[in-house]
């Protein structure tokens, strides 16, 4: 099995999946059922040779801890070099290089380390990811590490966010953006090029469940959310697949070729997930 970096560096495109783990606060029977969709959709999706990213406090609420369950609930069911686990700096200090070491130990070979959300949860142990990607290269220096970045924002800083951090940065992940966003996009891999940037990236892609406005609105505190636009795509007739499928035809008609798809149910992922890219293999016009 090749890891992801490997993949990311090779000419063929790939595609991965980002799900939350349980929630620390469930009681023992929905733990237990959580895991267990957890377990399929990891196994489900790893087992057509694609990735499963796992999330870390994402927006502040306490998950599970992701490399434990795993090891304990996968077994050797699923191949660690495709199972990638999120670390945030929103932990002590020893908690995040224990997580490493342990991810090492149990044959993972790929962590994306990023700072967290400072607006919500705990606060980070660093001020930077970047800071704990440093530490963690010193003391796994064989783990492939992804940092972070938004191509919304302003694309030079972004990239140097990168270059500076680029002795501790294998890859890069991106905050998700969606069709709405493709001249951004270009700005930014424009600007890649011209800083010679030279590591590979996956670009993330959200898949929107209906166009409730409060839904919507609750999101947009998180993400960079085209509200008024996906509103009229869901009253147009279109499907949430078929938007996020638009969004994917879309990016890699601007020669992205990597990406992953956060939100996706846990119990329905592996299928929603093949449904998706069947439909992004053709030309969804607007409507």
């Amino acid at each position: 099995m090749i890891s992801l970096l490997e993949t990311l560096a090779g000419a063929s495109p790939t595609t991965a999946i980002e799900l939350r783990p349980p929630f620390i606060e469930l009681n023992a029977v929905d733990g237990i059922n959580a895991w267990i969709d957890t377990y399929h959709a990891v196994y489900g999706v790893t087992s057509k040779n694609r990735y499963v990213f796992l999330t870390d406090s994402a927006i502040g609420q306490r998950e599970e801890h992701s490399i434990r369950h795993l090891v304990t609930n996968l077994g050797n069911d699923a191949p660690r070099e495709r199972v990638v686990p999120f670390l945030t700096a929103k932990h002590s200090l020893d908690y995040c290089l224990g997580y490493a070491d342990r991810a090492s130990e149990n044959d993972f070979r790929t962590l994306v380390v990023v700072g967290g959300d400072n607006t919500v949860g705990s606060a980070r142990c660093v001020a930077h990811g970047w800071q704990l990607r440093e530490l963690i290269r010193k003391r796994q220096p064989h783990l492939e590490l992804g940092g972070w970045v938004n191509p919304i924002k302003d694309s030079q800083q972004q990239i140097e966010y990168l270059t500076q951090a680029v002795a501790s940065t294998d890859f890069y992940l991106t905050q998700v953006v969606s069709h709405h966003h493709l001249a951004e996009i270009e700005n930014f891999l424009i600007t890649s090029e011209r800083n010679a940037l030279n590591i590979p990236g996956m670009f993330g892609v959200f898949y929107y469940r209906s166009g409730n406005q409060r839904t919507l609105n609750l999101l947009s505190q998180f993400l960079p959310v085209p509200r008024t636009q996906l509103i009229k795509e869901f009253s147009s007739g279109l499907t949430a697949e078929q938007i996020c499928a638009r969004s994917i035809h879309r990016l890699r008609r601007i020669g992205i070729k990597h990406f992953y798809i956060s939100n996706l149910p846990v119990d329905q992922a592996p299928s929603l997930l093949n449904t998706i890219l069947t439909l992004a293999t053709n030309d969804l016009e607007d409507p």
